[in-house]
């Protein structure tokens, strides 16, 4: 069996053309290849009928292959289950009234 050596890659990072932006919602679409995430902010305003409506402003579009996404998908389960050990359970609410007393809200699978 042939002795593998591991070979160091030095990773370099350029922050000089990044942006940064915040977002409060997230939109997703797939094809057979990629996923795409738009990445903006739920507006709150009136309709044209007076009723009240969400304008989703979107900011950022970011399409991904399916291996980085699930890459993506990983890292990110890893950093909110680290924060919800050290600060506990993130509550999510989805357009309706927050859950129930003695129901609980979603959480992350592991």
């Amino acid at each position: 069996m042939a002795d593998q050596q591991q070979q160091q890659v030095q990773l370099r990072i350029d922050e000089s053309k990044m942006t940064s932006t915040y977002a409060n919602t997230i939109r997703t679409s797939t094809t057979a290849d990629e996923v795409v995430l738009d990445f903006g902010m739920n507006l709150p305003m009136q309709g044209p009928d007076g009723q009240a409506a969400l304008m989703f402003n979107v900011g950022s579009r970011v399409v991904m292959n399916w291996s980085g996404a699930k890459r993506l998908a990983i890292t990110l389960g890893q950093v909110i289950r680290q924060f919800e050990e050290r600060n506990g359970e993130i509550q999510i609410q989805r357009g309706g009234p927050a859950p129930a007393q003695g129901q609980d809200a979603p959480k992350l699978a592991d």
